[in-house]
């Protein structure tokens, strides 16, 4: 999987410049991947500051009331700032009572997509576009990309334990570990600091997150971990078997993740209260995730199958259409993020890592009702163990409950830039699912 490059440096100067002289922790992290952080970087940056058809002040209150969804203050917080910085009006900042009622029309489809995005039909599309403060079909699917980019990377953010900055209220502490941290920010006063971290290849906010050729220290085991010796060997094997499968096969098998995938726990307890700064950002708390194979109040919601509407023979060509230039930038930040490999699991070198990445990215969106017609679910139980998926889950579905403690258990024998790019894929798979969903609903709304 991999080690960061020397190119990462010029990326991070990139990154700090277009970000008012800091380098956020979510961009340190990333900095494992160069290739992808690129993607990822400017992407963000032209959903939030390129052309488009919704106004600056609009995206960023938009992502604010996507991170208000996983309760993701790290995000909150950095979003306020350049809401403000745009010339967003600060009263909006008290929360949903405040703010235009155009906006407020686009909380329903906010609270869908984050956590039951088959729920959504052409009625919210609808609602959007008629009436008094209508929203253009353009201006709606800008909304949509910003909505499941950042509930995605609330994804990121807890998984990877990011946290918060160090001029931001909560910082130094990890939320729920109990351990203090001492995080290191980049801003003007200390950007000889920044070139120097850059070039120990170390990510800056956090110093215990160096990479060695050992990986990370396993903590004290729960339950035995598959390890990476019988992983490869599963792999092989799987490779040189090559299963043909009848479509009712594939189909049960699949069905059979989605219900052992119901069975499962998540990590963590829900968590009790909301913080008071941010709970004026969210409506309707209760509304969360539910397993897709539970859906019993909607027996008419039938599984998503890529072969009837896919990312490259549909999505893409919409988003571009109704949003220019978009659907490229996302294409190729999903196109990198699947393929993204160094040929390396743990110590070991020369690994084809493709089956094993391959089963973690249709697992993730099997969790959110989408089957891969031609992919073989029963692999996911040969080369995901119990432990993985739980954490897969967790961060894709319920990523406020999941902390440090939870990353450091799983994927013990994985290098941390492994383990980084495992929640590469969970923001990816889950960001693609959701847009699937979304534009395959516009579709219909433009169609019918």
């Amino acid at each position: 999987m991999g080690h960061i490059q020397n190119d990462t440096q010029e990326l991070f100067i990139d990154a700090f410049l277009q970000n008012n002289n800091r380098l956020d922790h979510v961009t340190q992290v990333m900095g494992y991947h160069p290739d992808y952080m690129d993607h990822f970087l400017r992407t963000q940056n032209f959903i939030l500051k390129g052309d488009g058809p919704l106004p600056f002040d609009y995206r960023h209150y938009i992502a604010i009331m996507a991170s208000g969804r996983h309760q993701c203050s790290y995000l909150i917080a950095l979003q306020k700032q350049e809401f403000l910085v745009q010339g967003g009006n600060h009263t909006w900042l008290k929360g949903l009572d405040h703010i235009p009622q155009k906006l407020k029309d686009l909380y329903e489809i906010n609270k869908i997509l984050a956590h039951r995005p088959w729920l959504l039909n052409k009625s919210h599309i609808e609602k959007l576009t008629k009436g008094k403060d209508s929203w253009s079909l353009a201006e709606v699917v800008h909304a949509i990309v910003i909505l499941t980019h950042f509930h995605s990377l609330c994804s990121f953010v807890f998984s990877c334990g990011v946290n918060q900055e160090v001029d931001q209220i909560g910082a130094h502490t990890y939320h729920t570990s109990g351990e203090t941290h001492v995080d290191i920010v980049v801003d003007s006063s200390c950007i000889k600091f920044f070139k120097k971290s850059v070039q120990q290849d170390v990510p800056a906010n956090r110093q215990d997150w160096e990479d060695s050729s050992s990986g990370s220290p396993p903590p004290s085991p729960t339950e035995p971990e598959v390890g990476i010796t019988t992983l490869m060997q599963r792999m092989k094997t799987l490779s040189e078997k090559n299963e043909k499968c009848t479509q009712v096969e594939l189909t049960k098998r699949f069905e059979n993740i989605e219900h052992q995938s119901a069975e499962l726990g998540v990590v963590g307890p829900e968590p009790q209260e909301t913080p008071a700064d941010i709970s004026g950002f969210i409506e309707d708390a209760s509304f969360i995730y539910e397993d897709f194979a539970k859906r019993n109040d909607h027996d008419d919601i039938q599984t998503f199958r890529v072969q009837d509407y896919s990312w490259n023979d549909h999505g893409y060509s919409l988003v571009n259409r109704l949003y220019n230039e978009v659907g490229s930038l996302l294409d190729d930040k999903f196109r990198t993020a699947y393929n993204l490999t160094y040929y390396t699991m743990g110590g070991r070198t020369d690994v084809d890592t493709s089956k094993f990445r391959t089963a973690i990215w249709n697992y993730i969106q099997c969790l959110l009702g989408i089957r891969h017609d031609d992919y073989n679910y029963g692999e996911i139980n040969q080369l995901l163990e119990r432990s993985l998926k739980t954490f897969i889950k967790s961060a894709c579905c319920y990523p406020e409950r999941v902390t440090k403690k939870d990353y450091d258990k799983v994927l013990r024998e994985f290098k941390h830039s492994e383990k980084v790019h495992v929640n590469l894929m969970i923001l990816e798979a889950r960001m693609q699912a959701e847009l699937l969903y979304a534009l395959r609903t516009v579709n219909r709304y433009m169609t019918n």
